[in-house]
């Protein structure tokens, strides 16, 4: 399997070069079915649109056939990183703050391994989060094994799409 610090290295220029920044490089699908999943937004706005992913596919596309880092066959996946986007960086914890995530980490801390609340941000290299019944938490990040976002009406708010330009129609709640 390809080593994805080095997969980063090489694909971070390529993303910074069309103004984007990379949220995760990932490899899946093991030997059978082998997928580099490269997600990427605008810094500005937290979105990648259609055009944003498709210049960066091409540009990663060429890059990856020339520089040939990854040598079983695979398939390349570009995307946002969507509603309920993985948290990678320890800057998403801060970002995202007052939203709902969920933490999972390596090793268990305090007898748990998995939290849920609200993220409060970070002090330092320390999650905080406030979990139900528990107050807030302390999570070192790097004792983090994967973190994302929940789908909540407040989420829904905060992520709404900027522009509506291209869509059929727009549903209003409580609008025929």
């Amino acid at each position: 399997m390809a080593d994805v610090a080095e997969l980063t290295r090489l694909i971070e220029p390529a993303a910074k070069a069309e103004g984007l920044e990379l949220v995760r490089v990932k490899m899946m699908g093991g030997k059978s079915d082998p997928t580099l999943q490269v997600m990427a937004e605008r810094p500005d706005t937290r979105q990648l649109t259609l055009d944003d992913c498709a210049r960066l596919s091409r540009r990663l596309s060429e890059l990856l056939d020339e520089a040939d880092p990854i040598e079983e066959a695979y398939r390349l996946e570009v995307s946002s990183p969507g509603i309920d986007r993985p948290l990678t960086r320890l800057k998403d914890f801060e970002d995202w703050k007052g939203h709902e995530a969920r933490i999972s980490l390596r090793e268990a801390l305090d007898g748990r391994k998995q939290f849920t609340g609200d993220l409060i941000g970070v002090e330092g290299d320390t999650i905080l989060i406030e979990v139900q019944n528990i107050g807030e938490a302390r999570l070192p990040f790097d004792k983090v094994h994967s973190a994302k976002l929940l789908m909540t009406d407040r989420l829904i708010e905060a992520t709404a799409p900027l522009s509506a330009e291209g869509a059929d129609s727009i549903k209003v709640e409580g609008q025929d």
